[in-house]
């Protein structure tokens, strides 16, 4: 079993910044990929950026160009730093790895953009 633990989130105004941690349980070297999913109040829990392992990322069209996606140096993180947050940036994150076998979930982080 692959345990995941989300941190960083937290209350910011709007065009601040934060930084999103996700550290699993096991290498994410061995993993296929590692994502950043988001959910809102009443909506459906949506992707916002992945990155696969051979360190190919991808995001969602309303978080390019102000999310960036990064492994950290250590070989069990995951960052998703946010900047220019907006008032519909403001969800629940959940960090979430892939293996050949499953998909893994952290508890995920409230964040909450101020106007």
């Amino acid at each position: 079993q692959v345990q995941l633990v989300e941190s960083g989130g937290g209350l910011v105004q709007a065009g601040g910044s934060l930084t999103l941690s996700c550290t699993v349980s096991r290498s994410i070297f061995s993993m296929n990929a590692m994502d950043w999913y988001r959910q809102a109040p009443g909506k459906q829990r949506e992707l916002v950026a992945s990155i696969i392992n051979g360190g190919r990322t991808n995001y969602e069209d309303s978080v390019k160009g102000r999310f960036t996606i990064s492994r950290g140096n250590a070989k069990n993180t995951v960052f998703l730093q946010m900047n220019s947050l907006k008032l519909e940036d403001t969800a629940v994150y959940y960090c979430s790895v892939r293996d050949p076998y499953a998909t893994y979930w952290g508890q995920g982080t409230q964040v909450t953009v101020s106007s």
